[in-house]
């Protein structure tokens, strides 16, 4: 930085040094010039015959100048000389002929000395030409002097300049060196946020985009040990009970024996794959945190497709699975994909543990509903509910409800088949899309039957600052 700024400063110096000279220049040849006229003004003509009419006084006094050395020649139009010295009609012009101005400078050498001539030619019968010549050693002297006054305190003041650049300068890049020594320092596995001292609004940025992206990594890492740390913990379990019943079908030869235990390693295998996939699909809602952009969603084609894909499963399970309010078209800001997977799981979860403990038939319906002020979609179930208390600690992961998974003689229904992860994945991908999951009693449908069981209602909704029903 500072090499361009002295390099800026002497060409600015050098600039304004030749542009000071260049005047003064000016002002010199302008005082030789009235020398000049002021000598042909004493020049008289008388036919041919031209004379300088000037005692040796008059000359010393009109050429007078202290500090230089001062020449003249009065010539003929033919070159003799009429007074002066006679060495100045030798010295060299700038262009043949008299100039269109009447008078011309030129430089010329005289012992070793510089000489500034000017030269005023008068036309007519006789013609003549009247040379002065001074040498130059006072503008030489004053460009010195104009240099010297110019180069010094600009010297000066690029010292002072370089000197408090380099301190403020070192003063600002001193956070950053101790950033640099601390990110140096630290461990792979260290993720904490890093101290920054930081004087410039610049430094803050940079320290916080640094902090910003070490808790983006440090959450990532997190993540990514909760993931491995929940599989390898809660696939321990599946796959123990895989093992012993493998074993024990094997130790025994009833093909019975076999075909029960084959069963029950086949409902372990999908307990086991059911975890993975919600595993994932939180490893995916954490994922999508930092990346998630939100689009204009066909909210109602997407409920249609996901309600037909779930038929199937309902009517396996002896279901009555239906839909409502998908005949208007409702469009909002979101991702298909969560929408999706949240609405699968509260299906899901449906179909586990909502059946009904008075032996009607299971019945779940999907409603769409969309006001200017809410946008809701919505699982009812005519379950068994739950109490209030437990709906909150339902959505926390790892978290079962006992009164959704007990038959009215108290045997286990639903115990086993889930592992608590279903309505907490809803809860994060409803964080996600700017939705809030909300979970209560059962509104009463036009195709309720009467004397229902209360039921259970698991309800994502949308306000107006986070999509825009259409």
């Amino acid at each position: 930085m500072l090499l361009p700024l002295a390099l800026m400063w002497i060409f600015g110096t050098a600039l304004t040094a030749g542009v000071a000279y260049y005047y003064a220049q000016q002002a010199f040849d302008r005082a030789l010039l009235d020398d000049a006229y002021a000598l042909a003004a004493n020049v008289q003509t008388s036919g041919d015959n031209v004379q300088l009419k000037l005692s040796e006084s008059e000359f010393k006094a009109l050429l007078f100048d202290q500090s230089e050395s001062v020449y003249f020649a009065v010539l003929r139009s033919d070159g003799s000389l009429v007074s002066g010295h006679p060495w100045l009609h030798t010295a060299p012009r700038a262009e043949a002929g008299p100039p269109a101005s009447g008078f011309e400078f030129s430089d010329s050498n005289y012992q070793g000395s510089t000489l500034r001539v000017v030269r005023i030619f008068r036309s007519g019968r006789p013609g003549y030409e009247v040379v002065v010549a001074q040498t130059t050693r006072s503008r030489t002297a004053l460009l010195r002097q104009v240099l010297l006054f110019s180069f010094s305190p600009q010297g000066v003041l690029l010292v002072i300049l370089a000197w408090w650049l380099r301190r403020a300068i070192s003063a600002d890049l001193q956070p950053l060196s101790a950033l640099q020594r601390a990110l140096n320092q630290r461990d792979a596995s260290e993720l904490t946020p890093v101290a920054i001292n930081a004087s410039t609004r610049d430094m803050q940025q940079l320290g916080a985009a640094v902090n910003a992206l070490m808790s983006r990594i440090d959450a990532g890492v997190r993540a990514q040990r909760e993931f491995a740390g929940n599989v390898a913990h809660e696939l321990r379990t599946p796959l123990a009970g895989i093992r012993a019943l493998a074993t024990f079908g094997l130790t025994r030869a009833d093909p019975e024996v076999w075909r029960t235990q084959l069963a029950a390693i086949a409902a372990s295998e999908e307990r086991a794959s059911h975890l993975v996939e919600q595993l994932l699909a939180l490893a995916l809602a954490n994922e999508s945190s930092n990346s998630l952009h939100l689009f204009p969603v066909a909210l109602d084609l997407l409920v249609r497709r996901v309600v037909l894909d779930a038929m199937p499963r309902a009517d396996a399970l002896g279901v009555d699975l239906g839909a409502q309010g998908l005949d208007d078209a409702v469009s909002l800001a979101g991702d298909a994909a969560l929408i999706e997977g949240a609405l699968v799981n509260l299906l899901d979860n449906a179909l586990r543990y909502g059946r009904p403990t008075s032996g009607q038939v299971p019945t779940i319906t999907v409603a769409l509903r969309s006001v200017p002020s809410r946008v809701s979609l919505m699982v009812i179930d005519n379950g068994p509910g739950m109490a209030l208390d437990a709906q909150a600690q339902l959505i926390k992961r790892w978290q079962q409800a006992a009164s959704r998974i007990e038959t009215p003689s108290g045997a286990n229904s639903g115990l086993g088949q889930g592992v608590g992860l279903g309505l907490a994945i809803v809860a994060r991908y409803a964080e996600l899309l700017g939705a809030r999951l909300e979970l209560g009693p059962a509104p009463t449908l036009s195709s309720t039957p009467p004397g229902n069981s209360p039921g259970l209602c698991a309800a994502l909704h949308w306000t107006p600052k986070t999509g825009t029903p259409h």
